[in-house]
């Protein structure tokens, strides 16, 4: 049964609810919560909590069915999706189907109504069968939902929210040629005309355009006033003037398209403004954020899945005698890398209960997605040396997830400007 189902027969309460009622938090004191991390205030935390790992009954439900999920309907399309480079459509409105692309989008909107711990959770399985799923996934549930959900009037949500939880992929439009982790410098205009803005430039690197119907673009309607004139606009995929380039020929993560685009004169009616004027830097800056927690839990996915594989060969493969898995240095490596995905995974909980319960996870969210990407890259590779030769074949799905894994100390931050942000934060701290 779809946990889109399983909502809509009540089956589900909110996710911090059983976790209040199982102690897993303990928030004495004044707390209010609502569905939005923003909206809540803490007086007093109580620190006595249950394992990072204890999930509630609707968290382990929420898991179970993506596992089963990715096990039956995408398992099989993987090694194709990779070769073509393409996602099965089919495939994409079945993650709408099950209730993925809306997972916390409210009930009224056609959403799942769960919670942002719950798309971690969705993300980290997905990515466990094919990191490409997880990428539209990912940037739905993380970026744009919420940017909606937090700063579009009551007309957007209406018409925008019901398309994104059940039928329409969007991409998340700030990178340019000239403003890649300097995001900022982007040369993308926006000029206001009366009732509505002009926007002329292009954007790169952005996933999910190939498939998208809906854009959030980020351009700079003042540009005298610097990235203080960055706003956020919807733009819809037949927009006159709006044209989307082929798609990359990538390394890894093929299935998932990322194009160039381009706008020449474009006309977007004022109404589109999402937010404020002026305020699309620090909108996006809020939402990046808690978007690493998603590229956290991505790459632990990856890399456990890899693990997964693995291991199972190894237990299996003998040689001089007696299987892989016996001899005492296979076992101290295994044993390290199983350590470290451990920690990414804790890493990246962390951050996430963290963003659910109001606090900061601008240093946390960076540690995760830092980590876990490394913890990626050191797995799929300490992997293909376990397997030997096969590894190293695309008869089995190791080389796949070391080619996918690169992605994660690149997008959304590269490792460097995620150890640059957590210097900041130390030096705020002390």
């Amino acid at each position: 049964m779809v946990w889109s189902n399983l909502i809509k027969k009540g089956l589900s309460l909110r996710l911090l609810q059983p976790a209040v009622k199982r102690n897993f938090w303990s928030f004495p004191g004044k707390a209010t919560f609502s569905s939005l991390a923003s909206d809540v205030t803490l007086d007093r935390v109580d620190l006595r909590s249950a394992p990072l790992t204890t999930l509630s009954e609707d968290e382990e439900m929420m898991r179970d069915t993506v596992a089963k999920f990715a096990a039956e309907q995408i398992l099989p399309l993987v090694s194709e999706m990779d070769r073509k480079g393409e996602m099965d459509k089919d495939l994409i409105q079945a993650m709408f189907d099950q209730g993925l692309m809306g997972v916390e989008i409210e009930a009224e909107y056609g959403g799942t109504n769960s919670t942002f711990f719950s798309s971690i959770l969705v993300i980290e399985e997905l990515a466990k069968v094919d990191p490409s799923i997880a990428v539209p996934c990912d940037i739905q549930n993380t970026l744009n939902n919420r940017l909606i959900r937090q700063h579009g009037t009551e007309e957007q949500k209406n018409l925008y929210l019901p398309m994104l939880a059940t039928s329409t992929l969007s991409s998340f439009c700030l990178s340019e040629p000239e403003a890649g982790s300097d995001a900022f410098a982007m040369k993308t205009v926006a000029e206001q005309k009366g009732d509505y803005f002009l926007i002329n430039g292009s954007k790169c690197w952005i996933s999910n355009s190939a498939e998208a119907g809906l854009f959030l673009l980020f351009a700079n309607a003042s540009p005298e006033k610097g990235y203080r004139g960055i706003s956020c606009f919807v733009v819809p995929r037949d927009t006159e003037g709006f044209d989307i380039g082929p798609k990359e020929d990538k390394l890894g993560i093929r299935a998932s398209s990322t194009c160039t685009l381009n706008f020449d004169n474009v006309k977007i009616p004022a109404k589109n403004l999402l937010g404020e004027l002026g305020q699309g830097y620090k909108y996006s800056i809020e939402v990046l954020n808690e978007g690493r927690i998603g590229i956290g839990a991505q790459m632990v996915g990856l890399a456990q899945g890899c693990f997964d594989h693995t291991l199972q060969y190894v237990r299996e493969r003998k040689q001089f005698g007696q299987k892989i898995w016996d001899f005492q240095s296979m076992k101290h490596q295994i044993a390290s890398v199983a350590t470290q995905i451990e920690a990414a995974r804790m890493l990246v909980y962390n951050a996430a209960r963290r963003q659910e319960a109001g606090l900061s996870v601008v240093k946390q969210g960076a540690m995760a997605k830092f980590y876990a990407s490394e913890v990626a890259s050191i797995t799929t590779s300490k992997c293909m040396e376990w397997m030997g030769g096969v590894g190293f074949t695309k008869a089995y799905p190791v080389e796949k997830y070391y080619r996918d894994a690169k992605i994660g100390a690149v997008y959304e931050g590269t490792s460097n400007i995620q150890l640059t942000t957590i210097a900041k934060c130390m030096d705020g701290e002390g």
